[in-house]
C-alpha cells in the first residue's frame, strides 16, 4: 500500500547573504510508517566552488548535529525528545543558517527507505551526462520570425 510522505532537500548555504547553495541531502518523513531518516552526501569540490574558504569540517559538524536531531534521542538535546513529526517540522522550519532545507514536498510510496535513496540520487548526486537527442522523430520546421534568413 502506498503511503503519503513528505521530504525536503538539505542545502549548504556557505554565505547566507548570497543565497547560493549546494544540495547535500534529503530528509524524508512518513507518518503512517513512523519513518524519519535522511541521506547526506557532501561533495567538497562543489562546495568549494561557492566558497573556497569554508572549512568542510565545520559543515560536517553542522550536518552531524542535523542528523542527530533527525534520529532523535538524548544525544540530540531537547529537540531529540520530540516526536518524529515534530523533529521533521523543526528541522524544515525556515532559517538563515549554513544548513537550510527546501520547502517541503509530498509524494506517495510503498517503501520510504527506497524512496529516500531514489530522491537522494535524483536531487543530491551530481547529474550524469545529458541524454543523446532523440533521432526517432523528424525535425520540426522552425517557426517563422518574419525576417528573411
Amino acid at each position: 500500500m502506498r503511503e503519503l510522505f513528505e521530504y525536503a532537500v538539505i542545502r549548504i548555504v556557505p554565505r547566507v547573504e548570497r543565497g547560493e547553495f549546494v544540495n547535500v541531502g534529503v530528509m524524508l518523513y512518513c507518518q503512517r510508517s513512523r519513518y524519519l531518516d535522511l541521506r547526506c552526501r557532501l561533495d567538497e569540490g562543489r562546495l568549494g566552488v561557492l566558497d573556497p574558504y569554508l572549512d568542510p569540517a565545520v559543515v560536517v559538524a553542522h550536518l552531524a548535529a542535523f542528523h542527530a536531531v533527525c534520529c532523535g534521542g538524548e544525544q540530540a538535546g531537547p529537540a531529540g525528545r520530540l516526536t518524529a513529526g515534530e523533529r521533521f517540522r523543526w528541522l524544515t522550519a525556515p532559517r538563515s543558517t549554513v544548513v537550510q532545507t527546501s520547502p517541503v514536498h509530498t509524494g506517495l510510496t510503498a517503501d520510504p527507505a527506497a524512496e529516500l535513496d531514489r530522491l537522494a540520487s535524483l536531487l543530491v548526486d551530481p547529474p550524469g551526462p545529458p541524454s543523446a537527442p532523440d533521432t526517432t522523430t523528424p525535425d520540426r520546421p522552425r517557426p517563422s520570425t518574419g525576417r528573411a534568413p
